[in-house]
């Protein structure tokens, strides 16, 4: 697979499309003045404790309190609390925890009064965003994610992803991080850690402490609410994430963003730096990609697959449902069982795709076509969990039931993403009353003469939807609109098309690319 990251950024916010093969599979919006983001540290303070919910609201500063359980405590609470308290007190004079002694551990089924109590001050890190009208969800076990390593402070554990397979491997990673890891800190290997050089894991370890050095340096003069670290931008946790052999071209509009993604890339992966390219282009970026395009298709009530079978999704307060309808997909020399099969798989395949496009969570029931062979629904589930190990949140997925349909549980710690795909009328601008269309091209010549006549512009740039684009351009040189422009004006007008116009909008523009106002 090849994986490209398309990154469009505008003043308000940042867009990030993840491409693999050109297909579209993640997209995220980040607000440029984005907080409480998964992964953020904060230095908060306890105003309820609520025994019967065994849970504490925490001010952070969001408008909301966020809701702490005692489940996401931690086993090393206490001793968090106790660093905390040294701290403030001007005990502690270091961020290393060599010296310190660890508090025992919290009770597996305590209550949250016997760890935390009303107008106590906490350091926490986001582990959900703010979703609807609730505050972000919080945990006191902090820890820091790195590129092939995350740290957690106060643990002496040391655990191995699962998906290194390789015994030898595991042992090794092991074995090295017991020998360079500092007292008091846990370590998670992650992993793209297999088969990297100690000096790879040391610089990433080295670079977890300092940013835990930067926390306690914050928090000694902190007052609540305050956010201590923030965690890195989506554009970089994904490139973190994800960055791999595949990875091979990340494009983007912004000279800033440009800068700081190659500083990142520098430092984790020098072999890399020259996937990152800046666009110039004169459309939009999401338009010269063909995201633009994708993301009308795909975020939708209805998504249509390349077979003719389609995709309904619906959305309750409870839970997400897929419809799978089979369309004018069915095949006249194929049962109705090879149908429905080879209908379901290619759902599967999408299915997969819209959880992970769209960032549902909780409950998702999907409405697969019958079938009737048991070894076809496992071939089912099978390709359905084939797909999903992509998948980057926690997920589980239940075997079909006799009525057809797969359940599946899906973390969410962030906001579903929700696409507008419908357009109002630009030309009735949501009214239903729109001028006549056979004017509508009458227009833009009107706009046209007036621009070149009565502001004496050259250059033009004519930007316009891509059905209107062919109507003026398509043609031979005796008929197309491009032509007869360009007789009666003597300059040719450069007629661009863009997907993310309305039917009827246009924009002109000069030779800077700045919008001509007429």
């Amino acid at each position: 697979m090849n994986h490209e990251l398309i990154i469009n950024s505008t003043a308000n916010e940042v867009v990030i499309a993840l491409l693999s093969d050109k297909r579209l599979i993640e997209l995220h919006r980040e607000k440029s003045n984005s907080r409480f983001m998964v992964g953020d540290i904060y230095f908060g303070k306890a105003k309820k404790v609520m025994t019967g919910l065994n849970a504490a609201f925490v001010d952070v500063g969001y408008d909301k309190d966020a809701f702490l359980h005692y489940l996401d405590l931690g086993p090393q609470a206490n001793s968090l609390i106790k660093f905390v308290d040294a701290v403030k007190s001007g005990k502690q004079n270091v961020s290393n925890l060599m010296y310190f002694k660890n508090e025992g551990e919290i009770k597996k089924d305590g209550k949250i009064n016997e760890v935390i109590k009303s107008g106590q001050h906490v350091l926490v890190q986001v582990a959900k965003e703010p979703i609807s009208a609730k505050g972000p969800r919080i945990t006191t076990e902090i820890s820091l994610a790195g590129r092939y390593l995350v740290l957690i402070p106060f643990s002496d554990k040391i655990s191995v992803s699962s998906k290194i397979r390789n015994f030898e491997e595991k042992n090794r990673l092991k074995e090295l991080m017991q020998s360079i890891k500092p007292k008091n800190f846990g370590v998670i290997v992650r992993t793209v850690a297999e088969g990297k050089t100690v000096a790879e894991l040391e610089a990433d370890l080295n670079d977890l402490i300092k940013k835990w050095d930067e926390c306690f340096k914050q928090l000694k003069t902190a007052e609540p609410p305050l956010r201590v670290l923030g965690e890195m931008d989506r554009t970089n946790s994904i490139l973190r994430d994800f960055l791999n052999a595949s990875f091979n071209a990340i494009h983007v509009n912004d000279q800033k963003i440009f800068d700081d993604l190659k500083t990142y890339l520098k430092s984790i992966a020098p072999d890399k730096v020259d996937i990152i390219k800046l666009y110039t282009g004169k459309i939009p970026i999401f338009d010269a990609f063909s995201v633009e395009k994708q993301i009308k298709s795909l975020f939708g009530k209805t998504v249509h697959m390349k077979s003719g079978a389609y995709l309904v999704i619906e959305h309750t307060e409870a839970l997400h449902v897929f419809d799978v309808n089979s369309g004018n997909r069915a095949k006249s020399d194929s049962s109705q069982e090879e149908n429905a099969l080879e209908v379901n798989l290619e759902a599967a395949v999408e299915v997969a795709r819209q959880l992970r496009l769209r960032d549902m969570g909780g409950i998702i029931v999907v409405d697969f076509i019958d079938l009737h062979s048991s070894e076809n629904r496992k071939l089912l589930f099978d390709k359905l969990k084939e797909e999903m190990k992509y998948d980057r949140a926690k997920h589980n997925i239940l075997p079909p039931s006799k009525f057809g349909l797969i359940q599946i549980t899906r973390q969410r710690l962030r906001p579903e993403i929700n696409v507008e795909v419908t357009e109002t009328c630009a030309s009735c601008n949501g009214t239903g009353k729109a001028q006549p269309s056979l004017l509508f091209v009458d227009q833009i010549e009107n706009s046209l003469r007036f621009i070149i006549k009565n502001q004496n512009q050259k250059n033009i740039t004519l930007q316009v939807h891509p059905y209107i684009e062919a109507f003026i351009t398509k043609g031979s040189w005796f008929s197309s609109k491009q032509w007869k422009w360009y007789f009666e004006f003597k300059q040719k007008i450069k007629v661009v098309p863009v997907e993310s116009y309305g039917f009827m909008e246009y924009h002109f523009f000069n030779k800077e690319m700045d919008e001509i106002i007429i």
